[in-house]
């Protein structure tokens, strides 16, 4: 098996993966976002037929484009980047993590480009209603893109509908709809959806402040307030209750996750959720007696409620998860982290046993080698582990990155809350203070969903695909200095078509709606 990998071309292979990623998660939440603002404002012009909503319609549809455009580049890199940097792991798993991003492409990306040309260039050439059901399917279609790209994410969270094949060494696919309805999937899509709408309801509104704090284009400003304000709300409620789900998902799948996300060493029952505090950094280790915490408020009992959905539920810590030892749900003892490492190392020789077996012709003992693989398959990737202290996750970015969301989840509720209030009562114009709020609040959506990300993918180390591949076993055999080489490379090239597009969305919101009228009547 893989032996004397590494580390440092782990390291950069990861960082220039999650330097990727982070990129491009800073226009795909905008593209899902103004793609549901700008169909429903077609939508009251297709009602209507004012002018007035379609000139708006066309504004946000315009940032809509430049946005969607950076997106795509980004996110061809990070397809290709499976191949380059990791491809063990498109081997181990290619069967089954190539079907979603094969759909992604055939259906989602091609119903987008069918529709997105309709959808700028259609407007005097096809009748208004094909025009509004293309916006429709091109938001339709982004969605779909971001529906089987968190599918295949999930599946990394929580591997579904597989069958290991000893005789090709890659997992494969026996249950499609195990896979794409796993209740990780169903859960993370719409989470990740409707924060995405968070973000497009948070820049519509503010730049529509911008307009009102510069005097300028007052009807079309406070009349996307109206829409961006509404949408907000209603998606911070449902992104609540979703991030609720997420935490339940978490508890039952990867509760390490959990444990990191709460800084829980040693748990038990009733155990309550950290609101706010300070980790102490002299915690080193997690059998070391320091105290966790230099400060924390908790709630009572709720951490159980939200993993266990019982005020007195069981939630295992870091200490508890690596020595084992407690009663699961179905009875039963919880194994160790070095027994399931024995474990793990028990499969990874089955396997080696059962192709040599294979070779030889021995089917009685190719038989039996294979029984024992498939009894200990679960615990594969632990047998790639050397040290049970690797299998905790980096807690001080977990824990404070979960901080991080869900403050700023609560902060958007009120933001919202409040502009929907003084947009309803036609007073949001002479609230100045409101105006600036909303403005300066654009970068802390993106803050918000980047720290989302951060939980996901940081709080699930040392897993590629949760108990079956490490990470450090999923890279490819490649120079660090190649990689790092290209992780410069793309910094260069992500940094520069970001500041370009910045520069291009503030030369048109300069620019204003185009209109033949005063877009400054005010609103009726």
């Amino acid at each position: 098996m893989i032996e004397n990998i590494d580390t440092s071309l782990i390291d950069w292979s990861r960082a220039q993966f999650a330097l990727t990623a982070m990129y491009h998660w800073l226009f795909v939440p905008l593209t899902l976002g103004l793609g549901i603002v700008m169909a429903i404002m077609e939508t009251i012009y297709y009602k209507t037929g004012e002018e007035f909503w379609k000139t708006t319609t066309k504004f946000w549809m315009k940032l809509f484009g430049i946005n969607f455009a950076i997106g795509v580049a980004t996110g061809l890199i990070l397809e290709f980047e499976f191949g380059t940097n990791w491809s063990n792991y498109s081997w181990f798993v290619g069967d089954i993590f190539g079907a979603p991003l094969a759909i992604e492409g055939i259906l989602a990306f091609f119903l987008e480009a069918t529709f997105i040309a309709v959808m700028f260039f259609g407007w005097n050439k096809v009748s208004k209603r094909f025009h509004l059901a293309s916006t429709w399917l091109t938001f339709a279609g982004a969605t779909l893109s971001a529906l089987w790209i968190l599918i295949a994410n999930a599946w990394m969270q929580y591997p579904a509908g597989m069958e290991f094949n000893p005789d090709t060494v890659r997992n494969e696919m026996i249950d499609f709809w195990a896979v794409a309805l796993s209740p990780v999937a169903i859960n993370k899509f719409f989470h990740a959806v409707l924060s995405s709408w968070i973000i497009g309801a948070i820049f519509t509104v503010g730049i529509a402040s911008w307009f009102l704090l510069k005097k300028r284009e007052t009807r079309f400003a406070l009349a996307s307030i109206k829409v961006g304000a509404f949408l907000g709300l209603i998606a911070s409620l449902l992104t609540l209750y979703t991030g609720d789900g997420s935490g339940y998902q978490v508890a039952q799948k990867q509760p390490m996750k959990l444990a990191a996300m709460e800084g829980l060493y040693k748990g038990g029952h009733g155990i309550g959720l950290v609101g706010v505090g300070v980790l102490n950094p002299e915690k080193k280790s997690y059998d070391d007696g320091v105290d966790p915490f230099l400060f924390k408020i908790t709630l009572p009992n709720m951490l159980s409620l939200l993993a266990e959905r019982s005020m007195d539920g069981y939630v295992p810590g870091i200490q508890d998860l690596l020595e084992g030892g407690y009663e699961t749900k179905d009875g039963e003892r919880a194994l160790s982290a070095q027994e399931k490492i024995a474990k793990g190392q028990t499969a990874i020789q089955a396997l080696a046993d059962y192709q040599q077996a294979v070779k030889n012709k021995d089917e009685t003992g190719a038989k039996r080698h294979r029984a024992l693989l498939n009894e200990n398959f679960s615990y594969f990737g632990y047998g790639y582990i050397k040290d049970s202290s690797d299998l905790i996750p980096h807690i001080g970015l977990t824990f404070y990155s979960f901080r991080i969301m869900v403050i700023l989840g609560g902060f958007f509720i009120l933001l919202f809350a409040l502009a929907s209030f003084y947009s309803y009562k036609n007073r949001f114009e002479d609230k100045r203070w409101l105006q600036w709020i909303c403005l300066l609040s654009i970068p802390l959506a993106y803050i918000a969903a980047q720290a989302g990300w951060i939980v996901a993918e940081v709080g699930r180390q040392p897993w590629a695909i949760q108990d079956i591949l490490p990470t450090a076993v999923a890279v490819s055999k490649l120079q660090t200095s190649s990689v790092q080489t290209t992780f410069f490379l793309f910094l260069a090239i992500f940094t520069v078509l970001l500041i370009a597009e910045i520069g291009i969305m503030i030369k048109v919101v300069k620019q204003g709606p185009e209109s033949g009228k005063d877009m400054s009547n005010e609103l009726h």
